[in-house]
């Protein structure tokens, strides 16, 4: 029986480098914007506009529902539209404005969602900390750079229940 595809999905915080390292890297995976990371973003808009008033955390719930919905172009037109009352606030909106376009294309909670995938990098981040600190860090650890990532691929073969095609590639090299 044919192995399924295997289906790849990157969630990071929106920072433009790792964006493009993940297009890089794997340029068939899905993209997608942490929905924290999102939300933080709408957050300082949100305040800018309207201080931090019970208005303010409407429009971030409302503006991440419409995003969840793929309603991207609403959400831009309606900050579009936002009426700044300082310069500051206008150029915190303006930031917030560009930092959503430019990532439109990431902004897919619905289809991550159906796909099975994370909307979060957190679990991410947490099993990297876990999984590489945990065995190179750890107390009476040693070893040197030169066999590190070969030690935390197997690390990440067992956590992933890969490690038995891990050890027939190797046979089979």
């Amino acid at each position: 029986m044919p192995a399924a595809p295997v289906r790849l999905c990157g969630v990071c915080d929106g920072a433009a480098w790792r964006g493009q390292q993940g297009q890089a890297l794997c340029p068939h995976a899905r993209q997608g914007l942490d929905d924290s990371h999102g939300a933080q973003s709408r957050q300082r808009v949100a305040t800018a506009h309207s201080g931090a008033s019970g208005q303010a955390v409407e429009w971030v719930a409302a503006t991440m529902t419409r995003l969840s919905l793929g309603n991207v172009g609403l959400v831009l037109g309606g900050v579009q539209r936002m009426q700044a009352q300082s310069d500051a606030a206008a150029q915190a909106m303006a930031t917030g404005w560009d930092s959503l376009h430019a990532h439109r294309g990431r902004t897919t909670a619905r289809q991550l969602r159906r796909g099975g995938s994370p909307l979060g990098s957190g679990g991410i981040e947490s099993s990297n900390t876990g999984i590489g600190h945990g065995r190179l860090q750890r107390s009476g650890a040693w070893g040197d750079e030169s066999n590190s990532n070969q030690r935390l691929a197997r690390r990440c073969a067992q956590y992933n229940s890969t490690l038995a095609q891990v050890f027939v590639r190797y046979q089979q090299r």
